[in-house]
């Protein structure tokens, strides 16, 4: 398969840092193989120089790092290692699997206050781990950029159809895109959720077009986060954590209930399991929120919590090895079932809905997801996420149709008194009384 690289979202914010007048390190976070290390190598490229140190590969290398020495002297052994030269403002020095080495972690510190005018960057596959263990890590000194797998939008690009994110973008309530269009957006929406946004899942579509590929390269990534699963902590329990991870896949758009597990754990060990794959970047929590007013993180209650898998792609292949019966089923819905019974019966489509809204959102945070279910004795009411947009709490449903399907949102907009929601699907761009359509497809134009 081509070595290509496809444009990501990151880029922009990369070459913003590259071109800060003042810079400090920079850490790219994310879970593996989400693209992060590309997306270095192609900033790279903008450079005179490219110096990559990888402590996994180099082991040796993390030598360098050890005793009180200046960032000045390990960027000369480090030129003299890999010789190539390493000078400020012409070379981007990447330390990756930085949280192999601690001693490099700690020296980011000291780059920024003694070698500033030298681009650091770095980046980890377990990264969240290591800078648990440090206190206070980096307060000040050094910048975070957070990375998840391919958008939609990104998945367009990759598919050179750049024209149709261009021509989406320019749409909304008032001025649909037109049909033709629209239906060609609906069918590769629908590619999308079984291929998933991990780079190299997209790049085997992209050039094969065969979803069995795919699936083979899912299946590497999944292999691959479970042997991680060792490295996560001494105490960390691998059958538990596979067992957690599963039940979330099983339980994706629904309250989580820890007794669903497999193997009769205690209530706190799988709380300690499903802490651990979030910080893996494996997961994702969606927090009930009573949602009165900003910040919508004020007023949570996480006795209801949602989890969201990291990868529509991987969850449909996670599935397939707890039950090849239902992914089966639930892949012949994304390939071929109506769009309504896509949206309603499809819990992915749910999921994706939350992941782009993280994905198209500013990577210089780590943002949460919410939602709000009327708790109240024999109640229903349910709005799948609510978040907040121009400093105002906004309501945002995934739903199919016209009739029946609204009574939660405008229940939530009652109670609360707000005049504006959110309904997203695979319908074309259309408005209700107080509620906007934007479809599943064009959840970055919320973001231009």
């Amino acid at each position: 398969m081509k070595n290509v690289y496809y444009p990501r979202l990151i880029d922009k914010y990369l070459l913003e840092w590259k071109n800060e007048r003042k810079h400090k390190p920079l850490l790219l976070r994310g879970a593996r193989q989400v693209g992060k290390s590309s997306a270095i190598r192609q900033l790279g490229k903008t450079f005179k120089y490219f110096v990559e140190v990888n402590f996994e590969r180099d082991k040796e290398i993390a030598s360098v790092f050890k005793g009180n020495l200046k960032p000045q002297e390990i960027a000369s052994r480090l030129s003299v290692f890999y010789g190539l030269p390493i000078v400020p403002g012409e070379t981007l020095l990447f330390l990756d699997e930085i949280q192999t080495c601690p001693e490099a972690l700690h020296s980011l510190w000291f780059f920024y206050e003694d070698y500033t005018d030298l681009h650091v960057v770095a980046a980890g596959s377990l990264l969240e781990f290591a800078l648990k263990k440090m206190t206070s890590f980096g307060v000040g000194r050094v910048r975070s950029l957070f990375m998840y797998p391919m958008s939609f939008d990104e998945f367009l690009v990759a598919m050179g159809n750049e024209g149709w994110v261009e021509l989406k973008q320019k749409a909304s309530p008032a001025s649909p895109v037109f049909e033709a269009l629209h239906g060609k957006l609906v069918e590769c929406f629908r590619d999308y959720l079984m291929v998933g946004g991990m780079p190299e899942s997209v790049a085997n579509w992209v050039e094969t077009r065969d979803y069995l590929k795919c699936q083979q390269v899912q299946d590497d990534i999944m292999l691959a986060y479970e042997d991680d699963f060792s490295k996560y902590e001494e105490k960390a329990d691998p059958i538990l954590l596979r067992q957690t991870l599963r039940s979330v896949a099983l339980q994706v758009g629904c309250k989580f209930v820890y007794s669903n597990v497999q193997g009769n754990c205690r209530g706190e060990k799988v709380k300690g399991a499903l802490e651990l794959l979030k910080d893996a970047g494996l997961i994702r929590p969606v927090v009930h929120t009573a949602a009165n007013g900003i910040p919508l993180g004020a007023e949570i209650n996480d006795k209801f919590i949602k989890y969201i898998f990291l990868d529509s792609g991987l969850l449909l292949r996670l599935l397939g090895m707890e039950n090849a019966g239902g992914a089966s089923e639930m892949s012949k819905l994304i390939l071929v079932g109506a769009a309504s019974e896509l949206v309603n019966k499809g819990r992915v489509t749910e999921m994706v809905a939350g992941l782009e809204l993280l994905k198209y959102n500013t990577p210089a945070q780590r943002h949460d997801l919410y939602y709000w279910q009327n708790l109240s004795r024999g109640a229903q009411a349910e709005v799948d996420y609510v978040i907040a947009k121009d400093m105002k709490v906004v309501p945002l449903e995934v739903k199919a149709g016209t009739t029946g399907s609204m009574k939660s949102m405008y229940q939530f907009m009652a109670n609360k008194q707000l005049t504006y929601g959110i309904r997203t699907s695979l319908e074309n761009f259309g408005a209700l009384e107080k509620v906007d359509i934007i479809p599943l497809y064009a959840l970055s134009n919320m973001y231009r």
